[in-house]
């Protein structure tokens, strides 16, 4: 089979189009059971084997609801589909014991399905969705490579497996009590104390879950995983939540796991993050929602670029038709600049914490990053600007209008996402929307789901493209980048940077991903101080000096790759980390 017909059942509206797709199908009009009705659902049934791939449905459905997709010739039986016109995964990565897999692929891709698989919370049925298939008949289909082994093992419960779930806010709905008695339940390994002193997590060992923030949640979750012992460790998204410090802990303790020879497999969206904990990593490509292929394995430095350059040079399939291009940018100069909007020196002091920012200035056509620690004031400066808190002291002296998205997003409008874009984007339906922010943030493809059933991503998606759609000098983003897939935040980079030119405005943002900072940044604020009782904040300065100062209190060190130019992390101590170290350049040297 070279093609598939997906059908998004969200979308798909019968009683409103009265199908069309089959009143206008070449094959239906020959008297070919081409596309039917399901007597259950009333929606259409596509057959694969008597499409012709004309495209006609396609284009005729007012949802899009239906897609044809011409698979990739070299492609055999899927490992997985979901059900009858429903995506289907090829191939699956290797597990390499005493290292660790990263898997690097777009949202919707397989990745989630991929670890779900290896964990034994879902069986897959070879592309039989009918009728669930016998452990046989898997192990028999992996006969002769290493997954054979892994899944007769797995069959016979005589592995042991820890999955670490991407959406760790749900954690407390299913587990009760405080983090102490969580996290002494499952410690199996005997290294509690390392693991709650890397994480920082004993300051909060006598909170209950439910009282927790996400990024606690995230921290908690990668220490209950960590400290099983069992044979295979499976992450879903491991810093989701967490600050670049935060990260690079994670990182720290989910490494530590090979030193004892386990076997590591992780999701990653953080190019940063994924090449420092990865020794290897499996691309996926394919068509969101619609299919997902696992390439072959890579070093990890090798399938990064791989990916940044959008080509598979052993598979020769090309799945972007243009390379991400960082740019190698010359400083820009203090002080050059007209000034949009300035501030005074800001303070705020409530709940036990205080906040004091150095009075700054914003230039037209820039865009100001703003980074630092969780828990130390970044979102609280950004509601000062925003007007939706008032400082103790100073004042914003130049006042302009802006456009600002909170870094918690509601979705608590009842409606689909077309009447929230008809309420809350002033331009919505104009060719200007349609080129500037439906497109490239493929808002195209949700507007029939209600904003109340939407994903991560795509609320994050809707939120980001709203706040561009409105009028306003200062675009102000808190953490745009969460729950986005690579491709997705550096589009989203492109859409902000592309914007804010056309329309002689300024952009702030607060974000943890330092591949995007990098990506994105003209200028860039430092924030500093104790986590929840004091805070403290630069003013925007230019961004090497910005990141080597934040850099430095991290104390780790960056470098470009020579290839594809991107931010890579050093290793620690080694020699490039020394050196870099010594002449106080933590950002960055050429590789």
């Amino acid at each position: 089979m070279t093609r598939i017909s997906i059908l998004d059942h969200d979308r798909c509206q019968p009683k409103k189009c009265n199908y069309v797709c089959i009143e206008y199908c070449p094959g239906v009009r020959m008297e070919e059971d081409t596309i039917i009705i399901d007597e259950k659902t009333k929606k259409p049934i596509i057959s694969e084997e008597l499409c012709s791939g004309c495209g006609i449905c396609t284009k005729r459905c007012p949802f899009n609801a239906v897609t044809i997709i011409n698979l990739p010739e070299a492609l055999e039986d899927p490992i997985h589909r979901y059900g009858q016109n429903m995506f289907q995964l090829f191939g699956l990565p290797t597990i390499n014991p005493g290292s660790v897999v990263g898997i690097l692929g777009p949202n919707g891709i397989g990745k989630s399905t991929i670890i779900r698989i290896f964990s034994g919370e879902l069986k897959p049925n070879l592309g039989n969705y009918e009728e669930e298939p016998s452990w046989e008949d898997i192990i028999n289909y992996f006969k002769g490579s290493q997954l054979q082994n892994y899944f007769n093992q797995l069959s016979q419960e005589k592995i042991s497996v820890v999955h670490k779930p991407q959406m760790v806010d749900l954690m407390p709905k299913y587990v009760k009590g405080k983090v102490r008695n969580l996290l002494e339940q499952v410690n199996e390994r005997d290294v509690m104390e390392k693991v709650l002193e890397t994480l920082d997590i004993t300051p909060i060992l006598d909170r209950e879950l439910s009282k927790l923030s996400g990024g606690e949640l995230q921290r908690i979750a990668i220490a209950a995983a960590v400290l099983k012992d069992v044979d295979f460790y499976y992450f879903d998204e491991p810093t989701s939540w967490l600050d670049v410090r935060q990260r690079l802990n994670a990182v720290k303790v989910i490494r530590e796991l090979t030193e004892e020879n386990k076997s590591v497999l992780v999701i990653e969206h953080d190019l940063a993050a994924l090449d420092a904990i990865s020794d290897y990593v499996h691309v996926l490509y394919g068509q969101s929602g619609g299919y997902g292929v696992v390439s072959h394995l890579r070093g990890v430095r090798v399938g990064i670029n791989a990916y940044i350059n959008g080509f598979l040079r052993e598979e020769n399939i090309r799945f972007r038709k243009k390379a991400i291009e960082f740019e190698v940018r010359p400083p820009t100069p203090e002080g050059e600049g007209t000034v949009l909007a300035e501030y005074s020196s800001l303070e705020k002091d409530y709940d036990g914490f205080k906040l004091n920012v150095k009075a700054g200035e914003v230039y037209y056509n820039e865009i100001v990053t703003a980074f630092g620690p969780n828990g130390i004031g970044k979102t609280t400066f950004a509601k000062m600007l925003a007007d939706v808190i008032k400082p103790d002291s100073g004042k914003i002296k130049k006042k302009v209008a802006i456009s600002y998205k909170p870094q918690y997003l509601a979705s608590e409008f009842e409606g689909s996402v077309e009447e929230f874009l008809y309420t809350h984007a002033p331009n919505y339906g104009t060719n200007i929307f349609k080129s500037e922010i439906m497109r490239p943030f493929f808002l195209e493809e949700i507007l029939e789901k209600k904003v109340t059933d939407l994903s991560g991503g795509e609320l994050q998606r809707l939120a980001v493209a709203t706040t561009l759609s409105n009028p306003a000098e200062i675009y102000l983003f808190d953490e745009p980048t969460a729950f986005l897939d690579v491709e997705q935040r550096l589009i989203t980079a492109r859409s902000i940077k592309k914007i804010i030119e056309s329309r002689n405005a300024a952009s702030i943002i607060i974000d943890h991903d330092i591949v995007f900072i990098d990506y994105i940044s003209d200028r860039a604020m430092v924030f500093y101080g104790k986590s929840g009782l004091e805070g403290h904040a630069t003013k925007p300065s230019e961004l090497r000096y910005s990141m080597n100062r934040f850099l430095k209190d991290v104390g780790i060190t960056f470098r470009r790759d020579k290839e594809t130019k991107r931010p890579r992390v050093n290793k620690l101590n080694s020699f490039l980390d020394r050196k870099q170290k010594e002449i106080g350049e933590y950002y960055y040297l050429q590789d």
